[in-house]
């Protein structure tokens, strides 16, 4: 299934690209000047060069790329951010350093993935009472260990 998604991109910025067929996330890579250094339990903003027009109905959701995660210890802070449909602005992702290293990105390193999916919006609806569970109002852990 695909759904159509206009791009603006900044000059010298690739569009998303999906690396494989059976591939669920597109990377999307950094936009930069001159190399970002993330120190270790750091946060960064990098820009992407990319705007969306995403359809009514769905959204990007920005997720972690697990090859940064598994061998650096980065990730995305926000798993996943939500680019809603009506954002007009440029992507951006936010990256924190997990690691025991300074982590360096340059100009067009894979930072994060996107998926496109579809949005159910909620109808809120007030009420007085719920219907009883058997979870009922156990939060955290509440189920147990296995």
């Amino acid at each position: 299934m695909t759904c159509d998604i206009k791009v603006k991109a900044e000059e010298g910025v690739s569009l998303p690209v999906y690396k494989t067929a059976g591939a669920a996330g597109a990377d999307v890579c950094a936009f930069l000047k001159e190399p970002v250094v993330i120190g270790k339990g750091m946060t960064a903003m990098l820009p992407t060069g990319l705007f969306f027009e995403i359809p009514e109905g769905y959204e990007i959701q920005v997720r972690p790329r697990s090859g940064l995660a598994a061998k650096n210890g980065v990730t995305v802070l926000n798993t996943p951010g939500t680019i809603d449909s009506d954002y007009r602005g440029e992507l951006k992702i936010i990256l924190i350093n997990l690691g025991q290293e300074d982590f360096s990105v340059n100009n067009g390193d894979r930072i994060a993935q996107i998926i496109v999916a579809p949005v159910t919006q909620g109808n809120f609806i007030p009420a007085s009472e719920l219907n009883e569970t058997e979870r009922g109002k156990g939060g955290f852990g509440s189920t147990g260990k296995n």
